[in-house]
């Protein structure tokens, strides 16, 4: 077992609190990384350990929204921890420049300059849109849905829905596209129509690639991350309830 956290002052009282909670009941779990932060330190934290597939990993949010993070409760801490359910994701691959990078939450292609990007975008060798003019595209996991792709309107979905979300951002042409879901074992690639007057960039979650000329995106068959939440608070019920938000409002 290894806690972790940011370097916030309140991460680390956090830590200090937990850590003294599992040496005074001298308790030790096996692969299990307990993760003290927001939803950035956690999604960089995955990726530091995405070769180990057999490790669970537990949230707790001392940031802001925290959606992929546990709320911070002193006394139920070890009772969650024990009693956590595990859910597994898959994040996306995103390929540039011969190189790949994962994206747990999503993968965005965004204009560099002042002009609108001009996109195409496959799915595998068939069209999904011929000429996309506009700030951009966003393609996202289930996971992410809730995140920037909900910002953009892009559907929320379901961890079990075997699908990826594109959605485009703030199209020009043409206007009412509103995107696609396709299935989550489709290979998607996304060609800058106009290399040198519109540069666009490619953007894992947090890493920039940029003046793109090709991204090449798909499900990880190899990275897979478990993630454990509590019984009352799961990733599905967090992601439901965002449905319901959004249906209100």
């Amino acid at each position: 077992m290894k806690i972790i956290s940011d370097k916030t002052k309140k991460s680390l009282r956090i830590k200090k609190k937990i850590t003294k909670i599992f040496q005074t009941q001298n308790i030790s779990l096996k692969n299990l990384i307990i993760v003290i932060g927001g939803d950035g330190f956690m999604l960089q934290t995955l990726k530091k350990h995405k070769s180990l597939n057999h490790l669970s990993f537990y949230g707790i949010n001392s940031g802001n929204y925290g959606f992929l993070m546990n709320k911070y409760n002193q006394k139920k801490t070890l009772n969650n921890i024990l009693k956590a359910k595990k859910i597994t994701i898959a994040p996306l691959e995103m390929t540039v420049k011969r190189k790949s990078y994962l994206a747990i939450n999503e993968v965005s292609v965004l204009r560099q300059s002042r002009q609108a990007a001009s996109l195409s975008i496959k799915s595998g060798s068939k069209f999904i849109i011929k000429n996309l003019i506009g700030d951009g595209v966003l393609v996202s996991t289930p996971a992410g849905s809730t995140a920037y792709n909900l910002s953009v309107y892009g559907p929320i979905l379901n961890l079990d829905s075997k699908k990826i979300s594109i959605a485009p951002i703030s199209a020009f042409r043409p206007r009412r596209w509103k995107g696609k879901l396709i299935s989550k074992k489709s290979t998607i690639i996304i060609k800058n129509l106009d290399f040198l007057k519109r540069p666009v960039s490619a953007v894992a979650d947090n890493i920039e690639i940029r003046r793109i000329k090709q991204i090449n995106i798909r499900s990880s068959r190899k990275f897979k991350f478990n993630l454990l939440y509590d019984r009352n608070r799961s990733l599905q019920q967090k992601i439901k309830l965002e449905q319901i938000k959004s249906e209100i409002n």
